[in-house]
């Protein structure tokens, strides 16, 4: 926690280049200083500071802040334009005779390059710029030596043959560099993969993220990867299957088939009559919460494990199960309200796809929506260790 002499150390120190000042909580002012701090090109391995509320000269702006001003500032993290996830805090306020002051603390990335709306930032000394194609380079370059989550890690024995540079040039390189960057000469395939943690320049090899969202036949390096859907006529196992499907290969079209079938097979609305005769519409599941709660399972899983994800849909219920519990910060006392990313490039790329509007907010909204609908909440089973299920009751009214 910061303290307020710490606050007082930073705003006299002129000759650091982890400290900018500035009187903007602007987006387009906070974002690339933010990612700038997160790349730590210089390589200080600690924290950059941003104080707001303190002139470049120092002195203070007098300023004052608001609870709404507050949770601008910490919606930077979290509303996906800032990609891998930074890690930031943002202190309390600071109150002085010549005004506020608020502090955001920036922590080195593990997983750089990190770019804010598709553009890479760095700071050397006083200045902040995009960074150019070698400064991407050492950043890559050091990203592996750095810990690695799963995703990461190299798929030793692939080739680029293995994945489709096609679904990767055409389906996503667009959405995740901005024009300008893509419009720059001198860049290998090789190089517009690793930028982006798909290819180990080490290892000469596409990394296991690759494979999953680009993979021609993904589940020959990981066996679990893909989806396993089963309709059942009652509410056990025992039941007669009436319908199964198996969702597998290259997850950047495997997500929208599973959308489309979402929307289209599984979520049935009917009109019901009211009193006054008029008729309003049901639905047994909402689309967005259960399309909400399966992207997760997709998102958070362990690819190390060789079991599928499972969509049961039982005639009362809908379960959900991924191999893998909860991961690193959260815990069963924080749950829903923490969150951490096994998967880090993945959960960037369904950001970017579209499939996930804000980080550590499906859950809560998923909740909200099903208890709009009728449903009530989700069930989640946090006593299993090695998986994650969620039990979705179907809308009470669907079955009077």
């Amino acid at each position: 926690m910061i303290t307020e002499q710490k606050v007082k150390e930073l705003i006299s120190d002129m000759e650091s280049d982890t400290i900018e000042r500035t009187t903007s909580i602007r987006e387009d002012k906070l974002g690339p200083a933010i990612c700038a701090y997160s790349n730590d090109f210089p390589n200080h391995k600690h924290s950059g500071y941003i104080l707001l509320g303190v002139k470049d000269d120092a002195s203070l702006a007098g300023m004052t802040w608001t609870d709404e001003q507050l949770q601008t500032i910490g919606n930077i993290k979290s509303n996906g334009k800032i990609l891998p996830q930074p890690s930031i805090i943002v202190s309390p306020v600071f109150k002085f005779p010549s005004g506020e002051v608020v502090v955001i603390e920036v922590k080195p990335s593990t997983y750089p390059p990190v770019r804010f709306d598709g553009r890479c930032w760095i700071r050397v000394g006083p200045r902040r710029d995009r960074a150019t194609l070698e400064e991407e380079r050492i950043l890559t370059e050091r990203r592996i030596s750095y810990a690695k989550t799963y995703d990461l890690v190299p798929a030793l024995g692939s080739a680029l043959d293995d994945i489709s540079i096609e679904l990767f040039k055409v389906n996503y390189l667009p959405l995740a560099i901005d024009k300008e960057t893509l419009a720059e000469n001198g860049r290998t395939t090789e190089e517009q993969l690793s930028s982006l943690r798909f290819y180990d320049t080490k290892e000469k090899c596409p990394t296991n993220a690759s494979i999953l969202l680009f993979g021609l036949n993904p589940e020959f390096y990981l066996p679990g990867a893909y989806i396993q859907y089963i309709k059942f006529s009652g509410e056990e196992m025992t039941s007669t299957v009436e319908f199964e499907k198996k969702f597998s290969g290259a997850l950047i079209t495997t997500l929208r088939q599973l959308d489309d079938f979402i929307k289209i097979n599984v979520v049935k609305e009917r009109p019901v009559k009211k009193d006054s005769f008029q008729e309003s519409i049901i639905r047994n599941y909402p689309y967005w919460s259960l399309r909400e709660l399966v992207m997760n399972a997709v998102m958070h899983r362990s690819y190390e494990s060789n079991a599928p994800i499972y969509i049961y849909e039982f005639s009362n219920r809908i379960e959900i199960i991924n191999s893998g519990g909860l991961f690193g910060e959260a815990t069963p006392q924080n749950f829903p309200n923490a969150s951490d990313y096994r998967n880090v490039v993945l959960a960037e790329a369904m950001k970017i796809l579209g499939y996930v509007n804000r980080f550590n907010y499906g859950i809560k909204r998923a909740t909200e929506e099903l208890i709009h609908n009728g449903n009530g909440k989700p069930e989640f089973d946090l006593s299993l260790i090695t998986k994650f299920k969620v039990s979705i009751p179907i809308n009470q009214q669907w079955k009077q």
